[in-house]
């Protein structure tokens, strides 16, 4: 569908949408106002508020009484000691989630990919590279490479559908992890597919998970530092529950 044959309410969100995704417009700036989506965009006062109001409901904004709407601080979380499916963790929070899917295919391991999986050079693996997306925001760069011994369908597998951690979990559950986590300035692919400015950091977390007792992938996740944080909530055993939130006893990852 062409710009102009959708709907004036949604050329109005795409608007506004796109000088968030872009950066112009930040955490906490303000929006115009329906008054000013009138007249600068010629549309009806009905329009402008219908767009207002379903940009509130999918997040992208905040409607404070008295003051205007202002862009929220759409910053997606995950927690830095626990191993989720990204689409859930967009579920919880009520969003969309959908994926880009770059590469899918099978090689022969190299250099770091091979260390960190413990197996010969020349080992087939499923190299993968996503792009996830929260409410059509790009958050997430997923670049996995998966023992094909372990996975032997994964090439096949359609990961628009299904994320490559819910379908690897189902074939074998995760018995353990080990994820770093840095701040480092991405590449000029990786920034494309983030829509975010040069010189603006990402978030990388670098995962190993095993089954059967052996490592079978090796994940760079890279999120925009300025729309993800990790959180953690540690409490030594023994430590009662918290009622205000769960409590993640932390486990010995294999190194």
């Amino acid at each position: 569908m062409s710009v102009s044959e959708k709907p004036r309410y949604q050329q109005v969100k795409d608007l506004i949408i796109n000088r968030i995704s872009s950066g112009d417009l930040q955490p906490s700036d303000r929006v115009p106002s329906e008054n000013e989506l009138v007249e600068s965009m010629s549309v009806s006062r009905m329009t402008a508020t219908r767009a207002l109001r379903e940009l509130t409901d999918e997040g992208y904004v905040d409607r404070i009484a008295g003051r205007g709407t202002f862009v929220s601080d759409f910053r997606s979380r995950s927690h830095v000691l626990e191993v989720h499916n990204i689409a859930d963790e967009i579920a919880r929070r009520g969003h969309q989630h959908t994926c880009e899917v770059v590469r899918n295919s099978r090689q022969r391991a190299r250099g770091e990919v091979a260390r960190a999986l413990h197996i010969e050079q020349g080992t087939g693996v499923f190299h993968l590279l996503l792009v996830h997306f929260e409410n059509n925001v790009p958050i997430q760069v997923e670049d996995r490479h998966v023992l094909a011994e372990f996975a032997p369908e994964c090439g096949g597998q359609d990961f628009r559908r299904v994320t490559p951690s819910a379908y690897l979990t189902a074939i074998s559950p995760l018995q353990e992890a080990e994820q770093v986590v840095r701040a480092q300035v991405p590449n000029a692919a990786v920034r494309s597919r983030l829509q975010i400015a040069e010189g603006e950091p990402c978030l990388v977390v670098v995962r190993r998970t095993w089954s059967d007792g052996r490592p079978v992938t090796f994940a760079r996740l890279q999120h925009p530092g300025s729309r993800y944080e990790l959180t953690g909530h540690y409490a030594p055993p023994g430590t009662p529950i918290s009622t205000s939130g769960d409590v993640v006893q932390l486990e010995e990852l294999r190194r």
